[in-house]
């Protein structure tokens, strides 16, 4: 096989993962066998006697992620170029589109180097941990972004994904993982075997497809939902984001906000959510309650007695010394700041609550490695900025209304972390209320993209979901993942539902993402049998 007929099966792998990833309709199962054009072509290449055979193996398997993720988030350029405009956005743009199918494609090599020192099912168990290895540190390192996780992939079909409530999105890309592989050794039996030797293989990569999805079937369509009712109000204000932060006062996006709530609210309303940055003031946090816009949001909330609103803000906070990584020095007045993207939670009281947005989009919201990058600091103060960008807060949080009622705050970006939302729903959170603006990214699959991850939380969860996004898609997601109802993007409106407060804690809210954990030890454990055999423990053979 030669070099232009393995990069057009690598070509062909690209294709079938994007035409099965959301928000594309009834496609998802491809994704059990998209890889398996890759495995051919990285096979071919294995076995031919080729000089640079590695370096072969990794730009071939790297075309083939460099498309999908290309194809399949495009629209990062818009996110980013809204905020920061083209010069910084290409660049930027870079990191999810080259960096996260870098790592994709380093766990094949890895997989390609393994196997030259164990057996086949060795090998193929180091290219399950590498990957999902790598698709952990794509959620917790400095430069996270991770949406193209392939458990994800499921959120087109949420109907498969029902045991998340066990394993979460890694158990999708454990499953996802094996599939293609049990598919590829199929192919190749085929075409090797006879009788009954050519179907067996075939016939276990079918119990290991039809197995998980009868399981998840089943429960989806068994399921209950569980909990007592609660009267929420989702509302979408379709204000431009361009003119938002700038030309459009405050007082004017109040009073389309209350508007909104107060056409749909109801007596025993008991959650009003509006989308993130609803009130881009920049209010002092320790001075709210004498803030012009708190008046407003309690003169509104007056009228519903049981009423809580959380709604998005920007907030700062102000300090005599140094306090976070992120502060701001301001010579003025010879203090430091934060500015945050802020979940703020109002309620017919005094009482005042805060989330701040703490999953940073890295290049953009936050500088990656701020402890690192510390020492320069100095250098931009003098450009106005800091090196640690937006503030965070280290842990999740959960709004508790005083009827006692908590709400899980969950800021844009943060709803791609599963064991993130997890954490807050073990600390005593009933609902997940996702706040978001949507509208950087324009009409693209983004925001589809998006909203369809938000099923994945409920599911792992067993929580609905309120999602108010500023120019869509908002809506309520029930406990298996169904939208029971949404809006349609750029239009102007509320809706409202009686969702389910469950206080159920599923056994993926108990340990997180230990398949992801357990996995990354053991890529370590396997990736070090690579320089052990090659430079300590020389094999009889190459």
């Amino acid at each position: 096989m030669n070099k232009k007929q393995t990069y057009l099966l690598a070509l062909l792998s690209a294709f079938l993962l994007w035409l099965a990833w959301p928000p594309m309709p009834f496609t998802t199962p491809l994704l059990l066998i998209g890889l398996v054009p890759l495995f051919i072509a990285l096979e071919a290449i294995g076995n031919a006697n080729i000089k640079k055979q590695g370096k072969r193996i990794f730009l071939t398997a790297g075309l083939t992620f460099l498309v999908w993720n290309t194809a399949s988030i495009y629209w990062v350029y818009n996110a980013i170029s809204a905020y920061n405009g083209p010069a910084v956005a290409l660049p930027v743009s870079l990191i999810p589109y080259g960096l996260g199918a870098l790592l994709m494609t380093f766990a094949f090599w890895l997989y390609y180097r393994l196997g030259k020192y164990v057996n086949k099912k060795i090998a193929y168990l180091g290219l399950i941990a590498f990957y999902i290895a790598l698709e952990y540190l794509q959620q917790t390192w400095d430069l996270a972004f991770p949406w193209m996780t392939l458990g994800n992939g499921l959120a087109g079909m949420h109907q498969l994904a029902q045991w998340y409530d066990y394993t979460g999105v890694y158990g999708g890309s454990l499953w996802i993982l094996v599939s293609n592989i049990l598919a590829f050794e199929a192919y190749k039996k085929f075409k090797s075997q006879t009788g009954y030797l050519r179907f067996r293989t075939a016939g276990i990569w079918a119990l290991i497809v039809i197995i998980p999805i009868g399981i998840s079937l089943t429960k989806y369509f068994t399921a209950e939902q569980k909990g007592t009712p609660s009267n929420v109000v989702v509302v979408q204000p379709n204000i431009d984001p361009y003119q938002k932060l700038e030309s459009i006062p405050v007082s004017e996006q109040l009073k389309i906000l209350t508007h909104l709530s107060d056409s749909v609210g109801q007596s025993n309303t008991e959650y009003f959510i509006w989308p993130e940055t609803a009130i881009p003031s920049r209010a002092d946090e320790d001075r709210i309650r004498s803030n012009p816009d708190f008046y407003t949001l309690q003169s509104f909330l007056s009228k519903y007695k049981n009423g809580t609103l959380i709604t998005g803000i920007e907030s700062k906070k102000i300090y005599q010394t140094k306090k976070t990584l992120s502060a701001k020095y301001d010579p003025q007045s010879n203090q430091y700041w934060d500015n945050f993207n802020t979940a703020m939670q109002v309620e017919n009281s005094a009482n005042v609550q805060f989330y701040h947005k703490s999953k940073l989009v890295p290049g953009v919201e936050k500088m990656p490695f701020p402890k690192v990058f510390s020492f320069l600091d100095g250098v931009f103060a003098e450009l106005g900025g800091a090196v640690g960008g937006w503030g965070w807060q280290e842990k999740p949080g959960v709004l508790y209304a005083q009827s006692g009622i908590g709400a899980a705050p969950v800021v844009c970006y943060e709803s791609l972390w599963g064991e993130w939302v997890a954490q807050s729903v073990k600390d005593g959170a009933q609902f997940i209320a996702i706040i978001t603006n949507d509208g950087w990214w324009g009409n693209t699959s983004g925001k589809d993209q998006h909203m369809m991850y938000a099923k994945l939380r409920a599911i792992e969860t067993h929580r609905d979901v309120a999602r108010s996004a500023n120019t869509g898609i908002s809506c309520f997601i029930n406990q298996r993942g169904d939208v029971t109802q949404s809006t349609k993007w750029w239009t102007r409106t509320a809706i409202k539902a009686n969702i389910n407060l469950n206080d159920e804690i599923t056994f993926y809210v108990k340990s997180g993402d230990i398949i992801a954990k357990i996995l990354s030890v053991l890529a370590i454990i396997l990736a070090l049998i690579i320089p052990f055999r090659k430079w300590i423990k020389k094999p009889n053979h190459v």
